[in-house]
Formats: C-alpha cells, structure tokens, sequence
C-alpha cells in the first residue's frame, strides 16, 4: 500500500503529494523518477522525485494537473493510496566535486530542480538559485530554495514577485560579474532551457538541461 501521508496544494494547478515508499526512499538520489498510477486502469505518469525522507520511508512527488492521468491522482486525498508506486527509476544527477553550482528552474521544472539544490548545498557546494514563473499566483517552493541557496532570485514575467524578467537576465549578469560557475543546471520549459544554454554558451559555462518533457511515460 502506498499510502498518501500529506497533501499539499503549492498552486491552482500545482499539487505535492507525499506517500509511504519505504523501499523507494531508501534508494532515492536527486534526479532519479518514479512511476505512478493512481488507480488501475489509470495510465503509467513518470515524475521525478521532488523529496525523500528516508528516516520516515516517504518520497514526495510534485505535479500540474494537466490531463486525465493527472487529475485522477489529484483526486486522491490523505489516507487513500496509489495503486502503483515504482522506483527509484533513471540516472541520478551527477554534482560530486561540484563546488559552485547555478540551479536554474522555471515554473513547475522546479519542483525538481529543487532536489538538485538541496543535495549540492548539502555536500557544502555553493549554490545559487534562480528560478522563473508567469506570475506571483504560480510561484513554488520559495521557502524551500531559500533555506538551500547561497543566492537566490525570483523572476516572474509581469514584475508580481521578485524581479521582472525572464531567468537568463539575472544568469547573464552573475557569470558576467565572475560568478564562475562549475556548472548550470536547468530544469523547465524546453524554451527556457534552449535560451539558458544559449547564455552560457558563449561563457564556455558547463549546462546540463533535463528532458522530462519528452519521457511520455517513461521510455522516451
């Protein structure tokens, strides 16, 4: 049984849900996703792993309600259980010897670049947190990536929280004035992370992007 143990809405259309896996949180790395369905004729959602406790045997998932799938899960509430659970599935993010790190994160993508920041703060990397939403209504996690950055920014597109921008401006701005980072991870929209490599780029800054967006259930 993979019970629901919390519940949390983070926006209308964002919900996190944290669920008994024992064996699963026992084994989960930042990076690595799990397959859900949330009953038995439900179809196969892959989501990448947004927490983990492994004292308390529960992994966290984070989705935006989208489609059938998805909203058949957020019908779900605490106390009920999914009907399947597998994982820890996928190659864990590499951030060994990583010392100085740029976690760059857009709408719901933040949700696992969230996991990302918190292990490379917990190995002592620095990390500095950008991430980007459409509006105020829609922002995640904030005080959760605060508690593992040493900077962080928030950029929405209509200037309702943080700064007004896009997330590249305030990237650009870091590396022009000798952040130098090791590395930029990104993790968002697929044009998001198509205009963050272009930034760095000409910096010779190494960008690792996630493809989520294409895994369909899983396979790719």
């Amino acid at each position: 049984m993979f019970t629901i143990i919390k519940r949390r809405e983070l926006n209308p259309t964002v919900t996190e849900l944290c669920i008994h896996a024992p064996l699963i949180a026992k084994k989960a790395k930042a990076g690595q996703f799990i397959i859900v369905r949330a009953k038995e004729d439900s179809e196969r959602i892959p989501l990448t792993i947004a927490g983990f406790d492994r004292e308390a045997g529960t992994v966290s998932i984070i989705f935006q309600v989208v489609g059938a799938g998805t909203m058949q899960l957020n019908s779900l509430k605490e106390g009920e259980a999914v009907h399947d659970f597998v994982g820890p599935l996928g190659k864990a993010t590499e951030i060994e010897g990583l010392k100085n790190v740029c976690v760059v994160g857009g709408g719901v993508g933040c949700a696992i670049a969230l996991p990302i920041a918190q292990a490379l703060h917990e190995q002592g990397t620095k990390v500095t947190g950008i991430v980007g939403f459409r509006n105020k209504d829609l922002v995640i996690l904030e005080d959760e990536f605060r508690a593992c950055c040493d900077d962080f920014i928030i950029m929405t597109d209509d200037g309702s929280y943080g700064e007004k921008g896009v997330v590249t401006a305030p990237l650009e701005q870091r590396i022009v004035d000798g952040a130098n980072f090791d590395e930029v991870i990104t993790i968002g929209p697929l044009i998001m992370m198509k205009f963050v490599v272009k930034t760095t780029k000409p910096h010779n800054v190494k960008t690792v992007v996630s493809m989520n967006p294409i895994m369909v259930d899983g396979t790719g």
